[in-house]
């Protein structure tokens, strides 16, 4: 092969498919395993155009989609940290920017840019896109849990506080569902899934 640029983006192409063997904390519904990382930004990405009518305010939902295929690219390197793991989370930044640089340092110098750029953004989570987007990456696996009887919740003793803790900065990016989020949050503590 003696496209360079080609070659690298393949070479990303490739590394990309290792996602499909990070298992996540939530479960798929109509089977009794977790989640892969790569069914997991599908299926946000799909929500996003599914309920992008929802955002309060103007976002590119383009721009979004693009986010959420890209957003979980670092746990290659990284591991997937579970939300609720405090530990876990002290390193989860340095770890994430280290795989950033060199996952998307696979790519082309413009894309390589063009990517991090969309990653980071995500993490920072200051843009209309970037906060929509986070809702997205929040409501799937609340939704997945709570519909699967709040399984992952019971199985790591999570408390309802920790829930609305880990939501409630993104309930201004919607009203309808922020509704929904506390909706099934207190639903779940009424069943006894949440503490």
């Amino acid at each position: 092969m003696t496209n360079e640029r080609l070659k690298k983006q393949l070479d990303f192409f490739l590394e990309l498919d290792k996602m499909k063997n990070l298992y996540r904390q939530t479960y798929v519904l109509h089977e009794d395993r977790k989640e892969n990382d790569a069914e997991h930004s599908w299926h946000i990405a799909i929500t996003a155009f599914l309920l992008s009518e929802y955002a309060k305010n103007d976002i590119d939902i383009n721009k979004v989609v693009k986010m959420l295929l890209i957003h979980d690219v670092v746990e290659i390197d990284a591991g997937d940290t579970y939300c609720y793991d405090a530990a876990g989370n002290t390193t989860k930044a340095e770890r994430e920017e280290k795989a950033a640089q060199r996952i998307f340092g696979l790519l082309p110098d413009d894309q390589k840019a063009e990517y991090y750029s969309l990653w980071r953004e995500f993490e920072d989570s200051k843009t209309n896109e970037a906060r929509f987007a986070a809702v997205m990456d929040r409501i799937q696996p609340l939704m997945l849990n709570y519909t699967k009887g709040g399984i992952s919740w019971q199985e790591h003793g999570i408390r309802k506080d920790q829930v609305m803790n880990r939501n409630s900065d993104y309930f201004s990016e919607s009203d309808e569902l922020a509704a929904l989020i506390k909706s099934v949050l207190d639903d779940a503590q009424n069943k006894g899934w949440l503490k």
